[in-house]
């Protein structure tokens, strides 16, 4: 077993979850750095090693979206190093799309990995985060505070565990455990890319909603011509594990909070609004 703390980063085969793998390593800390499929890990290991961390680095399979991965991955920590003092709940995915464009079961799809899945692995680990007296991160989204246009189920699922998370955090705190959102807005990595998006197809498909989609496109593929770096993005997270008491709302850079603070002093959403508006024509 081991006496160093031990944080449990989900979604870490690349992005601001393998940043924040090595950051949390750097920080003295043991990183369980999971994934879905551990054949993925080439990129976290060659950093881990360039960054001569490997020996803090703890590589496993978990898979948000089905309990008994998450059982299992927990199991395991605990039988190895018997206590867990932090989660970090980054695994997500995102989702193109509009209403008639889009399935319900493409909803439900992105309900399912962007938010039960950071239920489900919050309510397994917080037995342990409670004897721990630890702390649970939850990576969120600039899209959790200010709805976005063609991002209707993403956002949808980053407000819910927004809103989910801040009801939880008063309660956690009475048992000792920390609750922290950390907002990033764009960040260059491959969860874009890992969409899949066929841009021509989906504007063959986009019907009525063809000029508004090509209007999104372009702004979008602008913003992340100007995105942080995954490491900057990974930065306020580490903070967040080593700070004796986080925020509960955190952003990831200056164009993160001035962007949020266009709701959070919105009381009747017609900044949002004339702000999203100029995305789509």
């Amino acid at each position: 077993m081991t006496s160093s703390k031990t944080v449990l980063i989900t979604g870490t085969s690349s992005g601001i979850g393998l940043a924040a793998a090595i950051g949390a390593a750097r920080a003295g800390w043991t990183a369980i750095a999971t994934m879905r499929d551990t054949g993925k890990a080439e990129a976290l290991l060659k950093a881990a090693a360039e960054a001569g961390v490997a020996d803090r680095i703890q590589l496993k399979r978990l898979d948000v979206t089905d309990p008994a991965s998450i059982a299992a991955c927990l199991d395991e920590v605990i039988a190895e190093h018997g206590h867990l003092d932090a989660l970090v709940n980054n695994a997500g995915a995102a989702q193109v799309g509009t209403l008639e464009l889009m399935s319900i079961d493409d909803v439900r799809a992105a309900m399912e990995v962007n938010f039960f899945g950071v239920v489900a692995a919050t309510r397994a680990a917080l037995p342990h985060l409670r004897a721990s007296k630890g702390r649970v991160i939850t990576v969120t989204s600039v899209g959790g505070v200010v709805g976005q246009p063609f991002n209707e189920a993403y956002c949808a699922a980053k407000f819910a565990v927004e809103g989910f998370m801040e009801s939880l955090a008063p309660v956690a705190a009475t048992v000792g455990v920390d609750v922290t959102v950390v907002e990033p807005g764009a960040v260059a990595s491959e969860f874009v890319a890992n969409i899949g998006l066929d841009i021509p197809a989906l504007l063959a498909a986009a019907g009525p909603y063809t000029s508004a989609l090509q209007a999104y496109i372009a702004r979008t593929q602008q913003s992340y011509g100007n995105a942080q770096t995954p490491a900057e993005a990974a930065a306020p997270i580490i903070d967040a594990l080593t700070a004796e008491r986080p925020a509960f709302r955190i952003q990831t850079s200056q164009w993160a909070r001035d962007f949020v603070a266009t709701t959070l002093a919105d009381l009747d959403g017609s900044a949002v609004q004339a702000l999203t508006a100029t995305w789509v024509r």
